[in-house]
């Protein structure tokens, strides 16, 4: 039997406060890492950490191969702009994110998200991201989309695009949102009292907890009456993203995404009769 997530949880940690950007316009990005040592590209976020004003926060999740040695090095080369959390076991990357979430609003941030660590959508998208929540006050959410336009350069692989459109359809209508790519590694909030809540309880699910969290608001939305949740969350077409051709995402995973997905409908969306 796995461990309670709560004992797998950090210690509380003293290290000091990231400084980087002032809090009207501070971001923080997650990122989650499980045994990512061969997809660290250490120069590429240092550079990023320093030249703009969204910090790094790097969760390492249990990692057994040189993740823990690579990320204390990134730490140690920008402390001010870079920190690093380590879980005490494997936790998945669903209670990585939630965490490394929660640390980082301690600090009120004014932007917070999580990025893949292989970056297969490079960092360089992230200023658009920023742009569109900066000009859009009504939106909470915006979420990289892997759509191949005319233009834009989307490298997957066959199999995984058309496994990934059978299931963001499904996605779709369980959610009823016209969403085209839930599973997109690359999302940025606008720190709200309502996107904060979206990661106050553990998730339900583990794959497919980019769609549970867009559950969680599509329910607080029809529970307090608000506008629908379609009108804050926006997809972004990105230019670039690559398939870097690891995964550990299998045909039963796939599967087992479907029943994640009743099981986010059954937990969420279903009404009481």
């Amino acid at each position: 039997m796995p461990p309670p997530l709560s004992s797998v949880l950090c210690a509380p940690e003293t290290k000091p406060q990231l400084e980087g950007g002032s809090p009207a316009n501070r971001a923080i990005l997650v990122i989650p890492c499980y045994n990512e040592a061969e997809n660290l590209d250490l120069d590429h976020y240092e550079s990023f950490a320093l030249g703009g004003e969204t910090d790094l926060l790097f969760v390492d999740d249990g990692s057994t191969d040189r993740t823990p040695e690579l990320l204390a090095e990134l730490e140690g080369r920008a402390p001010e702009r870079i920190e690093v959390t380590t879980m005490s076991a494997n936790a998945g990357k669903a209670e990585a994110v939630r965490h490394g979430v929660q640390r980082c609003l301690t600090r009120q941030p004014a932007f917070f998200g999580y990025w893949d660590a292989d970056l297969a959508t490079p960092l360089d998208e992230l200023p658009r991201f920023r742009e569109i929540l900066d000009v859009n006050p009504a939106l909470l959410l915006v979420m990289g989309s892997r759509v191949k336009l005319l233009g834009r350069t989307i490298d997957r692989k066959t199999l995984r695009h058309y496994g990934g459109r059978v299931f963001a359809t499904l996605a779709s209508m369980m959610l009823g949102l016209p969403v085209y790519d839930t599973q997109c590694g690359a999302k940025l909030f606008r720190s709200s009292r309502e996107t904060r809540a979206l990661f106050d309880e553990p998730f339900l699910t583990g794959w497919t907890f980019d769609c549970e969290l867009l559950a969680r608001l599509v329910r607080a939305r029809r529970d307090s009456g608000g506008p629908p949740a379609e009108q804050s969350v926006y997809e972004m077409p990105l230019r670039s993203w690559r398939d870097v051709g690891r995964s550990n995402v299998g045909a039963a995973d796939f599967f087992h995404s479907i029943v994640e997905l009743a099981r986010i409908r059954r937990h969420y969306l279903a009404r009481e009769r």
